[in-house]
């Protein structure tokens, strides 16, 4: 508060009701347990280095991930869409300096389950368009190697996506 403002001298500035809900959900948010909080944000930047990996984050892409970190993060639709956005915001401009810090973090903070866990939610929104490109596998594929997942754990979680993988799928598309 400034100090006009406490001395209720400020000029009343009209409320934005789109700025008004982002602050609702932002208060909700920080109303989380900070380290379940980190590890959605975490959560959520990871996504969005597979989402985009060809720098086009398709539609069925960002649905998906909204729907993963609602579940995953106990949101509701608004809220985990903020997530989304600011986490594919914050790929788009730091993604290649922090995608390595982000793994790292995630690694030491997370049990193997939530490993595996973020490796299916990885393949599911690579495959939310309906294929899986090489170059999302890969990306997937350095995120495991970088939770140190063994390469047995990572190719039972794509073996589970095998129908939407471009390089199974023939040239006649089917």
């Amino acid at each position: 508060m400034s100090l006009l403002e406490w001395l209720g001298l400020a000029p009343e500035t009209p409320r934005n009701p789109e700025a008004e809900i982002v602050h609702r959900i932002s208060a909700q948010l920080d109303s989380m347990d900070p380290a379940d909080a980190r590890h959605l944000s975490l959560f959520a930047f990871l996504l969005a280095r597979v989402a985009n990996v060809d720098f086009v984050v398709e539609p069925a892409e960002v649905a998906e991930m909204e729907r993963l970190v609602a579940t995953h993060g106990g949101l509701d639709a608004s809220q985990a869409a903020m997530v989304v956005e600011i986490a594919k915001a914050t790929q788009r401009m730091l993604g290649p300096t922090h995608n390595f810090v982000a793994t790292r973090e995630l690694r030491d903070a997370a049990t193997f389950e939530q490993k595996i866990g973020l490796l299916q939610c990885l393949f599911a929104v690579a495959a939310a368009d309906g294929v899986i490109t090489g170059d999302e596998e890969e990306e997937i594929r350095k995120i495991s190697r970088g939770l140190l997942l063994p390469d047995g754990d990572y190719l039972a979680v794509r073996a589970g996506f095998a129908s939407k993988r471009s390089v199974l799928q023939s040239r006649d598309g089917g």
